[in-house]
């Protein structure tokens, strides 16, 4: 039998998976590392931490691996978006990574509006200028640290440098690409134009390839390392939502996926590199050859549940927490929640808000406060799921996955308010599948990513829409709608009595 591994280097751990041409799972190691938050709104990481747990978690996978080591045939990788990895010369690290959950960078984001304009950086990288991308990263280097961006030779996203740690090669690929605020989406090249405009040396930004392509073996240095075959295949990844959509089967068009983990994200498949979202979801380039996504987000949506837990049941697990959900009819009880505890992302690019519980009173119970919590998560999903249908989208199934598709209660609602099918996966590992179904294309296992991912990806279970529900729950989008529009202002004036 043969295997491949997919490597998803997250924000928080390294998780890797051994796959074999069947599409199962046969081993799963994790290795976590730290963040590094020395200020309000700074989030960074050591790449040597990444390098280091990637190859211990590797090690012990080819321990635990009665095969033949010349049997795991490719690697390939899922990485967190946006990261800023600065190396010289002799491509050492020259500062810690700066994350995509990193805030500093607001007054960069006004500069590249300012610089740029907003319809030609639109134009440009179907994106608007926010403070995860990479680009206001670059900005804040070049105005604060200006020696070390004068060292720097090129820039890499985080999976990207992990690749070069185990290969020795750099390169970037174009869904990672993307999110930089550097690279022209349609035309799928580095922006010279936009190089120009603030000031950066086009010479920074890394070689191109696609997502599929081989780009060397495993050095005999991490071979030696890691148990692994020299033999090993390298292919050069994809974004983790990029990745996450590969790994769910939203490789046509028509797909959506909904994916809860601690963000939330609704992700659509396009074939067309010239739809107008006008800005209002984040436009990328796919892991799949001349595809694209779209993808609206939720900065609090995992989270929101998980601070209410910590908060107000902080021992009790989460299926404890949610098992009075169907106890709780459908608006809990009059009381409504919106998840802007991180500030908000779609459709309102608002570090400022923050979330409110509207209706309170005597009688509300903590269920009613959990079903709120979760309807709250799922209206706030529902904003990216209506600018895609005004776009002319049709939206009729949705695959599930994350924290999200763990409830029964929680998948019903999802069809009730998305009116749409959602489909749960039956073993669902998101983005380091993705990244196995690239390496397993990569090494010529099958003809297309979609034939492989129909390979690696089965459903288990379907929820339809209930029409009373759906009615009832379009009423409450309405309201749910105005919470923000009337709470905008208050949050302003509040911002000055936060936690700094």
């Amino acid at each position: 039998m043969k295997y491949v591994i997919g490597i998803d280097l997250g924000t928080s751990a390294v998780k890797v998976l051994l796959v074999n041409k069947e599409g199962k799972v046969c081993n799963e190691v994790s290795r976590p590392y730290p963040l590094i938050q020395e200020k309000s709104g700074y989030s960074e990481q050591e790449p040597k931490e990444w390098v280091e747990k990637s190859v211990d978690a590797l090690k012990e996978l080819v321990v635990q691996f009665s095969g033949n080591v010349s049997d795991i045939e490719g690697i390939s990788f899922s990485g967190q978006m946006h990261g800023l990895v600065l190396l010289d010369e002799e491509h050492h690290v020259l500062r810690n990574a700066i994350l995509w959950n990193d805030t500093r960078t607001t007054e960069q984001c006004q500069l590249i509006n300012e610089l740029a304009g907003e319809d030609r950086l639109l134009d440009i990288t179907k994106n608007q200028a926010l403070e995860g991308f990479t680009l206001p990263k670059l900005l804040w280097v070049k105005q604060y640290e200006p020696e070390i961006l004068q060292q720097a030779s090129v820039f890499l996203l985080p999976k990207d440098y992990l690749r070069y740690k185990l290969t020795g090669a750099i390169h970037s690929e174009y869904s990672d690409a993307a999110g930089t605020l550097l690279l022209n989406v349609s035309e799928k090249k580095w922006s010279e134009e936009l190089c120009d405009i603030f000031g950066i040396d086009a010479k920074l930004c890394p070689p191109l390839v696609e997502s599929h392509e081989y780009v060397g073996n495993i050095t005999e240095e991490i071979a030696e390392l890691t148990g692994l075959s020299v033999d090993t295949k390298v292919f050069a990844g994809g974004a983790d939502n990029a990745c996450g959509a590969i790994g769910s089967g939203i490789l046509s068009e028509g797909k959506t996926l909904c994916s809860i983990g601690t963000s939330g994200v609704v992700l659509s498949y396009e074939e067309r590199n010239n739809r107008d979202f006008q800005g209002k979801v984040h436009y990328f380039n796919h892991g799949e050859e001349n595809a694209f996504y779209t993808m609206g987000v939720t900065l609090a949506a995992g989270h929101s549940l998980t601070w209410f837990k910590n908060t107000f049941a902080e021992h009790e697990s989460f299926d404890s927490l949610l098992a009075g959900l169907t106890e709780v009819p459908i608006g809990a009880n009059g009381l409504l929640f919106t998840p802007y505890l991180a500030g908000e992302r779609t459709p309102y690019a608002d570090s400022v808000i923050r979330s409110s519980f509207i209706g309170m009173d005597s009688s509300h119970n903590r269920n009613d406060f959990v079903r709120s919590v979760i309807e709250g998560i799922t209206f706030s999903l529902n904003e990216s799921i209506e600018i895609f249908r005004e776009s002319g989208k049709n939206i009729d199934t949705v695959i599930s996955i994350g924290g999200g598709a763990k409830n029964e209660e929680w998948l019903q609602i999802q069809a009730d308010i998305f009116n749409a099918k959602i489909v749960k996966l039956s073993s669902e590992q998101g983005p380091a599948v993705g990244a196995a179904i690239l390496a397993a294309y990569g090494c010529e296992w099958y003809d297309s990513l979609e034939e492989c991912a129909n390979v690696f990806i089965s459903s288990e279970k379907a929820y339809t829409p209930i029409p009373e529900n759906v009615e009832k729950y379009k009423q409450l989008f309405q309201l749910y709608k105005q919470v923000y529009v009337q709470t905008k202002e208050l949050n302003e004036g509040l911002k000055r009595f936060r936690k700094q």
